[in-house]
């Protein structure tokens, strides 16, 4: 057991160690511009995207559930903030964030990672089709009223990421695109926008320190719905990025664990001075392809982003805007699934609507949780409607027309309870019915009532009912809520 789990920490931190180093480089120098903006976005100086990004990284890389996968401060974490940030300042976003953390621990000691297997493979589609497009859309800024020089570097990125991997793969594609632009641009001094004009870095390292907000209930009041939506959008983007990895690296991982390490990085992050974050689909897509697969890659991309902005950070001002744009139109273009417009046509209709109307919900709210809610809604509908339309009864009578036998097929449940009930003639002039449920099962309270109706109906008017082929989990549901056999039946449905 021992030697089993020191193999797989070695496999996790040094078993990729020259491809994880180099694809944590390339994360790191497009997480810089990506953690200002976010920071923007939520309203706070630059340094508290900066210093969430490092920190989430690092902590992530052991504590989560999912290596490779990385996590930093994000937009859909940030834009949440905002309004926080408006009303009472950066000292209660910061204890929002460390409250945000305490839930997230508290969802994954309550195992509920376990629930990504209730999302169905048409809301995954969705979920990856939507991201897509919203990386591809949070480029545009960087590529409306530029100059035209900016077209012409950011065609030569793109050249570079396609292109490079023909010439070599010893070294990631996206780092030699960086490289090159920002040799370019500063050997001519090319007037174009670079990483420099989105805000200042910082020069310090972080300080801990504790939130200067008044320890009481009207504090917990205010940052509580705060805290909430950030620990639920944050996990629920964390476990679908790492459903994501999972498929592209044909490897597992632990969901509870990483809601756990999401949550245990997101309150230490509070401390330090750092915003609220969860995992990056886009960051975590560049990792995977620049060859980043374990813990390694996601503690070096924090560690060198800190060791870039504090030592580096003349140098990392200069990087042209353009070669990180055509990164990410790079992760757009590869994360998009092609093939789910082929698919259009030939798969079923219902998994069709669930993926478009993920994707809809996603782009038209901006939020991923509601997206997300939209296709598990609609795919929950679509089966229940599926299944319900499997059930079926059909019955025979006796030569003498004195007994008849019904044969209930499929599942009895609240959505067939209703068909259920209307399958029977009360009307006949019987001595005896049969209710055959070899081939069926009853799952829930409405099929348990639709039951205790139809037999107490049948013996009010005088007609004997024999329950026939009860499964063992059939019986224990009808033993624990059924009325029919217990005293004072009758009176209850008259009373009914």
């Amino acid at each position: 057991m021992q030697n089993s789990i020191l193999s797989n920490v070695r496999q996790d931190w040094f078993g990729n160690v020259r491809n994880d180093l180099l694809s944590g480089l390339v994360v790191a120098l497009a997480l810089i511009p990506e953690a200002i903006a976010f920071s923007i976005i939520a309203g706070v100086d630059p340094k508290v995207g900066l210093y969430a990004s490092f920190s989430i990284a690092v902590l992530i890389a052991f504590t989560g559930g999912r290596p490779g996968m990385i996590s930093a401060a994000t937009a859909a974490t940030a834009v949440l903030m905002g309004s926080l940030v408006r009303e009472h300042g950066l000292q209660y976003l910061l204890a929002a964030t460390v409250l945000a953390g305490i839930l997230q621990v508290l969802a994954g000691m309550a195992k509920l990672g376990s629930l990504m297997r209730f999302v169905s493979r048409s809301v995954m589609t969705g979920f990856v089709n939507a991201l897509a497009i919203l990386i591809f859309l949070a480029q545009l800024p960087e590529l409306i009223n530029v100059p035209m020089l900016t077209y012409w570097m950011l065609a030569a990125g793109l050249g570079i990421i396609y292109l490079f991997p023909y010439v070599s793969r010893a070294v990631p594609a996206p780092l030699v695109c960086i490289i090159v632009l920002t040799s370019v641009s500063i050997f001519f001094g090319l007037d174009i926008r670079t990483v420099g004009d989105m805000g200042e870095l910082p020069s310090a390292l972080p300080n801990f320190l504790i939130p200067q907000v008044p320890l009481n209930l009207e504090t917990l009041m205010i940052i509580l719905p705060y805290s909430i939506a950030v620990a639920t959008v944050g996990l629920l983007e964390s476990l679908m990025t790492a459903q994501i990895v999972d498929d592209l690296t044909d490897t597992p991982s632990d969901k509870n664990r990483e809601c756990v390490g999401q949550g245990i990085a997101n309150f230490c992050t509070g401390f330090i001075g750092g915003m609220a974050g969860c995992a990056m689909i886009g960051q975590s897509m560049i990792n995977v392809k620049s060859g980043g697969r374990g813990r390694l890659s996601t503690f070096a991309a924090g560690v060198l982003l800190l060791f870039m902005i504090l030592v580096l950070g003349d140098l990392v001002q200069q990087i042209p805007m353009a070669a990180l744009v055509a990164i990410m139109i790079m992760v757009s273009i590869g994360t998009f699934s092609w093939s789910s417009l082929k698919n259009l046509k030939h798969h079923p209709r219902s998994s069709s609507v669930v993926m478009l109307a993920t994707v809809a919900g996603v782009i038209y709210t901006h939020n991923l949780a509601i997206g997300v809610l939209i296709g598990v809604l609609l795919s929950t509908l679509f089966f229940v409607w599926k299944i319900a339309r499997l059930f079926s009864v059909s019955s025979t009578v006796s030569a003498d027309g004195t007994h008849r036998t019904y044969r209930i097929e499929g599942q009895i449940f609240f959505a067939s309870a209703d068909d259920f009930n209307k399958s029977f003639n009360l009307k006949e002039a019987l001595e005896k019915v049969s209710i055959d449920v070899s081939d069926a099962h009853i799952w829930d309270i409405s099929s348990v009532a639709a039951l205790d109706t139809i037999v107490l109906k049948f013996r009010q008017r005088g007609v004997e009912v024999e329950l026939v082929g009860m499964n063992e989990a059939s019986k224990s549901i009808v033993g624990k809520l059924a009325i029919h056999d217990k005293p004072g039946a009758m009176e209850r449905l008259m009373g009914h």
